[in-house]
């Protein structure tokens, strides 16, 4: 928006679509996406599966048909010209005009006041008690732009007030239901309907509902609901960002919980990856699949492992009895012939490898014997060895077996590469076997220590198994807060950059809808003020001041009004009657009936009419004019000033008549013109045949007589209106006269007050000619015991006619 125009009359004078467009395509720093979530939240026809709009020009009201509901029995039809004017739906209370007010009303919304049990009055039955079977509201409506007309229908289809459906039926797009119109919201934002419980809640309302009831009126509904939506869409995005980020600190502290585990380290550590989460290593963790580096948990598995690398005690024990049985065959030849031969063999084999090494001395190395060692005697002392070797055979076998033994158990002492800690000691001592010479001190040696170590690895690896299946049941209980916030940390990943554009278009959003709601208010107050002008009619209190205060969110909102009563400050409920409070709230509404943004030509007002005194009716049907130059204005009231105001202003209006007979049969009728009423009904009676001499003598006169009164009433509040006489003065001189002479006055003279009857007959006679005074006394006469009886009653009611037309025309009174 900082790029837009900044003029605020173009901008006032746009729909609010097409203002909304037009600050979107001068916004270069608000996203392509932002822009499309602006559209797509203020539901825009080009953002929306259901297409276009469906009018393209306002709708107008044509005939209106309500069968059955509340004081409409059978079948009644309200005829209404579908275009700019204003029409006037008059009728004595219970005729059921409201009734069709209403329904209108209710054929667009689906509810009112009334029927919702709104009112203070509370619900009343909807459904009239004569015509029970079936309900339906239908108008017929002309779209400006459609070749023909549409239909809107609604139809009751249960007992319940709101089981009602209406259905559009518009040529060259068919019949939808009125949900898919796109109308519902409009009603609400430019609502074109105004019940008297509506004028009451435009004033009597709390502040908040107050400002709710302008802001409506302004048209801002559709930028709050906007706003909501954003808001909603907001909420639900920072709730999944939210959601990850509350429940990292509880699945922190369960995986802490976990141990010397290497999985929960390395959850820990991809969590907090700088880039942002490593969801593939949580994923793989989640679903335990192996990791990079399995660290202690390898450890850990070792450790399990270790019961499977312990000494093998079968095969120590068996070559333990080996080697204990090899020690045993030795010593059980020690002392004998064959260990006696063993051992001179073994020193005749010492001697001789001497011999060897040392040929030229023949010497005994032990007596010292000369020429003893020669070749003669190494030659006897070999065969004497063979000889000796053979008969030691056994003492050599039982050594040769006694090596292999030993040999055989020091192969069975293989320690691991990595031994763990609470096994050091005993596979130390294990190890250390191997380095033991002695065969006898070897085998008690080795197979203490293998049971030993056999029995610490049992021990260590069922404490391992033990402690594994600790870890794991730990594991397993955190992996599924594991899982559940890698989910919700891949769905904030995935918010982040919407939230993003979600925030630049709700602040969009309220920044459009601070400025639009300046833009209008001011319109809206000088529109107010412009009207409320016209309604004041005479009264001492001057608008000086209509705002909003506050926000739509905020807690204290209200609408401020204020005003001066002779100059002097005050707030406007408190020094208003309720005449002027009721002309204040039509001021309010009124304004919104004619912006560019309501798709409806129409607006519908019911019964505005009440506590307003004469001169206050003058001033509305002038803002009526007013506002039917432009709209189709229809207006139910059963107070007939407001009529009277329109002709004695000489304000364009049509007025239609509601009467009601036996079992609610209605009749709307085009009420005519009252003098031309009561002329045709004189006429009847003058040419009835064998008309009684009495109804001749009084009831053809006193016809006369109210046509002639109607002419002069007229014309005086013409006059009235160029002399500038207080209206209320007016009337409650015209209620308080009787007399036809005295009566004229009122038309014929500037100062509002009665003159003599001479003078009164003179400017009579001077005006309309010497025979209007004549006619005049002979009406009032009918109202006497004697009566009048006219010599030609045919002729006598002709001239009558004449002298009332005369009357009537303002360039006769001038």
């Amino acid at each position: 928006m900082d790029d837009a125009t900044t003029d605020p009359t173009p901008d006032n004078a746009l729909a609010l679509p097409e203002l909304v467009e037009a600050r979107l395509a001068g916004d270069r720093k608000l996203s392509a996406p932002a822009k499309a979530l602006v559209r797509e939240a203020l539901g825009h026809p080009e953002d929306a599966e259901g297409g276009p709009r469906p009018s393209a020009g306002p709708v107008y009201l044509g005939n209106i048909a309500v069968t059955g509901f509340r004081g409409v029995g059978s079948k009644a039809l309200l005829k209404l010209k579908p275009k700019p004017g204003v029409t006037l739906v008059v009728g004595r209370n219970g005729s059921g005009k409201s009734s069709i007010a209403e329904a209108i009303e209710t054929l667009f919304t689906g509810t009112n006041a009334h029927c919702a049990g709104q009112h203070p009055s509370h619900a009343v039955r909807w459904r009239n008690l004569h015509q029970g079977e079936r309900t339906v509201v239908e108008a017929r409506l002309t779209v400006e732009g459609d070749p023909s007309p549409s239909t809107l229908t609604r139809t009751w289809t249960g007992d319940a007030f709101t089981d009602s459906e209406a259905v559009l039926r518009r040529p060259g797009h068919g019949t939808v239901p009125l949900e898919e119109t796109g109308w519902e919201r409009a009603t609400r934002a430019h609502r074109p309907f105004l019940s008297y419980a509506d004028l009451d809640n435009l004033i009597n309302g709390k502040p908040s509902e107050m400002y709710d009831n302008i802001a409506a009126i302004l048209g801002l509904d559709d930028l709050n609901a906007a706003a909501r939506r954003l808001t909603a869409a907001k909420k639900e995005l920072d709730a999944a960002v939210n959601a990850a980020k509350d429940r990292k600190p509880h699945l922190h502290a369960a995986l802490e919980e976990v141990g010397h585990d290497d999985r929960a380290l390395k959850a820990l550590v991809a969590m907090e990856e700088k880039d942002g989460p490593a969801h593939a290593v949580l994923d793989a963790l989640v679903a335990g699949a192996p990791t990079a580096d399995e660290g202690r948990l390898r450890e850990a598995r070792l450790e399990a492992a270790a019961e499977t690398e312990s000494p093998d005690l079968d095969r120590v024990g068996a070559a333990v009895d080996a080697l204990r049985n090899a020690v045993a065959d030795v010593d059980d030849l020690k002392g004998t012939a064959a260990d006696d031969a063993h051992s001179r063999a073994a020193l005749l084999q010492a001697a001789l490898r001497h011999s060897d090494r040392h040929a030229d001395d023949t010497a005994c190395p032990v007596c010292g014997t000369e020429q003893v060692l020669d070749r003669e005697w190494a030659v006897r002392a070999e065969a004497q060895i063979a000889a000796l070797l053979r008969e030691a055979q056994a003492v050599r076998e039982a050594e040769a077996r006694l090596r292999t033994a030993t040999r055989e158990l020091h192969g069975l002492i293989n320690p691991p590469r990595e031994i763990p800690a609470a096994l050091a000691e005993p596979w130390q001592a294990w190890g250390d076997c191997r380095r033991i010479t002695d065969p006898a001190v070897l085998a008690e040696s080795a197979l203490k220590a293998a049971v030993t170590l056999t029995d610490a690895c049992a021990i260590v690896a069922g404490a391992a198994r033990e402690e594994l299946a600790a870890m794991d049941e730990r594991w397993h209980a955190v992996v599924g807060l594991l899982a559940e916030w890698t989910n919700l940390s891949r769905e904030a990943e995935a918010a982040k950059p919407r939230r993003t554009e979600v925030n630049a278009a709700l602040n969009w959003i309220k920044k459009l809808t601070t400025e639009v709601r300046d833009l209008r208010v001011d319109a809206f107050a000088g529109h107010t003020q412009r009207i409320w002008e016209k309604l004041r009619q005479q009264s001492s209190v001057d608008l000086t001041r209509v705002g909003l205060h506050g926000s739509e969110k905020a807690t204290v909102r209200k609408l401020v009004m204020d005003v001066t009563v002779d100059d002097t400050e005050a707030s406007a409920l408190g020094v208003m009657s309720q005449g002027e409070l009721h002309s204040l709230a039509l001021s309010l509404f009124l304004p919104r009936a004619a912006t560019a943004d309501s798709p409806f030509g129409f607006v519908v007002i019911d019964d505005p009419v009440q506590s307003m005194d004469p001169a206050k009716v003058d001033g509305l049907a002038q803002v009526l004019d007013e506002l039917g130059r432009d709209r189709q204005v229809v207006v139910f009231t059963h107070d007939t000033r407001l009529p009277h105001a329109f002709r004695s202003q000489g304000l364009p209006v049509t007025v239609l008549k509601v009467e009601r007979g036996e079992k609610s049969k209605v009749h709307v009728t085009c009420d005519t013109d009252p003098v031309k009423e009561a002329v045709d009904n004189a006429m009847a009676l003058a040419r009835t045949e064998n008309c009684s001499e009495t109804a001749l003598r009084h009831v053809l006169p006193s016809l006369c007589r109210e046509a002639l009164a109607t002419a002069i009433v007229e014309a005086a509040w013409l006059r009235r209106n160029r002399t500038g006489i207080p209206a209320e003065h007016l009337q409650a001189a015209i209620d308080t006269t009787e007399r036809l002479l005295s009566l004229a006055s009122f038309a014929l003279f500037d100062d509002g007050s009665v003159h003599p009857d001479e003078e009164v007959k003179d400017r009579l006679r001077s005006l309309y000619g010497r025979e209007s005074t004549v006619l005049i006394h002979q009406c009032q006469q009918g109202a006497h015991p004697g009566g009048f009886l006219p010599p030609d009653p045919v002729a006598f009611v002709r001239k009558v006619e004449n002298l009332a037309t005369k009357i009537r025309k303002p360039e006769a009174n001038a």
